[in-house]
Formats: C-alpha cells, structure tokens, sequence
C-alpha cells in the first residue's frame, strides 16, 4: 500500500498520463495497474473532502503508435486527447524483440529506433500536454557518457535533445546510484560469518560499500589487471581477477554491480570466488543486458559456479532468460509507480 498520508497532502501537478511505447508495454500496464490502485485507495481514504479531476480513473493509459512507412520511415500518432495532462512516457531502448518492415525486409529495433520513437511521441505532444517526462529505466547512450579521445558524447547529446524538445523531467535508473534495488533470497543469513558483499571492479566500490554497511557485514573487492599494450575489440583485455578482502570461504557472497552486458568479467569473478571456496553466489545488478546470450551462465549454472542472478525488470528480457532455472527478476513497477 502507497503512503497514503503523504499522497493525501500532496497537490497533483494535472491529471496522469502514462504513454508505454513498444517493447514496454508490460512494464507499462505493471505500473498502471498500481497507479489505479493507490488513487482508488487514497480516494476510499480522504478525509479533507477535495476530490481533484481526472486523479482516479480506471487506467491512464493512452493509445499511441508510431506506424511505420514502407521505407522504415515512421510518425507519432497519439490517439486521444492529452491536453492538459501530465503525460509520462515510458520507453526501453534494450528491447530488440520488437520488428518493423524496411522495403519487405524484418529489421529489428535498436537503440536508436526507440529513442527516434521516443522523440516523435513528444513531438506528438508537444504544446499539448501540461507536463512531458520521460521514463527511460535503461538510459540511452548511458556507456557513451565521457570522452577520451577524439569521439562523439551521445548521452549529453540525448539528454539535451530532450529538454529542447520540451521534457520537464527524465527518470532513469541510474546504476550508478547507491540506492538500487536488491533482491535478497529469503534463506540467507545475514552476518559477517555467512555473507560477504562483492565488488566486481574499482567502479562498483561504492556500491558494495553501501550495501556492507546497510547489511553490517564485510565486503570484498576485485580489480582487474589489464595488458593496455594490446586493444582487442576495443578494450584492453583482462589479464586477471586479483582480490582484495577476507576469506570467502564457506561463505553466501552477492556480488553487486551496474549491469551484466555480455555477463564475462561477471562469470569470471563468479568463478574465482568458488576457486576460494565460497558457498553460493548471488549476482545482482541493475541492468541484465546478456549480449553474448545465456549459454556461459547456463554452463557456469551447472558448474556450480552461480546460484542466482538477479537483476530489475527495467528493461526486455527474452522468454528464454525468465526460464532459467538461475533467473530471478526483481520487480520495480510498484516502486516506479510510487
């Protein structure tokens, strides 16, 4: 149940909007469905006797699409009114499930498609809605976010894009933030003698830091030694996994990072810490990408190398990942509808 005494002394901006773009669709009605929930209670439970148009309905859903030519070329089309209204738009840019014709060919959404899709939506809607936000839990171009050479910074790019095109607000889950949602297995015990918080790399230190300190217990790190005489596929490789911390040794271990893409450096420190002796391994992370496909984890599953992997359910996973044995998502909509 919503905080009902907080929403009650709040003031609605205008009446709720909720735009889910293709490959989001379910995440979209996950949130609606909660949405209309907390209104319908809030109203059973108002006392100061304000009752605020258009602030509980049956859904807030909108009818949007962005039909395609048969060039590949699209438009954004929104369906019924939103004039006045505070319209949320969610769009995940990692769902490549989603296919569109291109001169009778199939090709598969992109990155950049969604963001293209996301921008002809608010143009849509621009000068019509009250308020324009944006709710990208996976951030477009977020990898992209700093030079060091002579290259393109695509993230501010997007992000100022955005705001010119008249976007109140962003929302996105950014992996960097400490405060990201964790999934702990209920027969997990929690205390310096059996579990030990894990950081993958230096850059997910004040992660693990965070969650040792939440938890009260210890906390390991690895960091990985590079050969930078060498570029392959345009990174350094890693030479190896060195630890830093105590003994994991019969120990529960979570390791805590920002996302897995093709999962490697992941399954390699899995691994390591079962070559110390660690009982079970916990990953969680923000983002699930798995770039590379499930066939390693599945191999390093039945090694006995993982016992879990948790990540949000922010962005596409295919049905073949949520039939994992291994799998567990961690649903956000409750708190993203909050």
């Amino acid at each position: 149940m919503a905080n009902l005494d907080l929403l009650e002394k709040s003031i609605p901006v205008a009446p709720i909007k909720i735009a889910a773009l293709k490959g989001c669709e379910e995440l979209g009605k996950t949130v609606n469905d909660y949405l209309v929930q907390f209104r319908k209670e809030l109203m059973e439970h108002r006392t100061n006797g304000i009752a605020w148009s258009g602030y509980a309905e049956e859904s807030f859903l909108i009818d949007c699409d962005c039909p395609r030519f048969g060039t590949g070329e699209a438009k954004g089309v929104i369906n019924e009114s939103i004039r006045g209204v505070d319209l949320f738009i969610l769009c995940d840019i990692t769902n490549y499930s989603i296919t569109y014709k291109v001169n009778g060919y199939e090709n598969h959404m992109s990155p950049d498609d969604h963001f293209q899709d996301l921008k002809r939506i608010i143009a849509a809607a621009t000068g019509k809605a009250h308020r324009i936000n944006v709710v990208m839990p996976f951030l477009y171009e977020g990898r992209q976010h700093k030079r060091s050479k002579r290259e393109s910074l695509d993230c501010a790019m997007a992000l100022q894009e955005l705001v010119s095109m008249g976007v109140s607000n962003i929302i996105t889950f950014d992996a960097h933030d400490p405060r990201v949602q964790n999934a702990i297995p209920p027969d997990l015990q929690i205390d310096n003698e059996h579990l030990m918080i894990i950081s993958p790399d230096e850059g997910a230190m004040a992660r693990a830091v965070y969650f040792s300190n939440i938890l009260g217990v210890d906390m390991g790190m690895f960091y990985k030694r590079r050969d930078y005489s060498t570029v392959v596929n345009g990174k350094n490789p890693i030479v190896a996994h060195e630890f830093l911390g105590d003994s994991v040794a019969g120990k529960d271990v979570i390791v805590i990072d920002d996302m897995i893409s093709s999962g490697e450096s992941m399954l390699d420190v899995a691994k390591q810490l079962k070559d110390r002796n660690a009982n079970r391994v916990f990953v969680c992370t923000t983002f699930g990408l798995f770039t590379d496909g499930l066939k390693k984890f599945d191999e390093y599953y039945e090694k006995g190398y993982i016992h879990k992997v948790i990540t949000t359910d922010l962005n596409y996973h295919t049905p073949e990942l949520l039939d994992r044995p291994y799998y567990e998502p961690a649903a956000m909509g409750k708190y993203l509808a909050s």
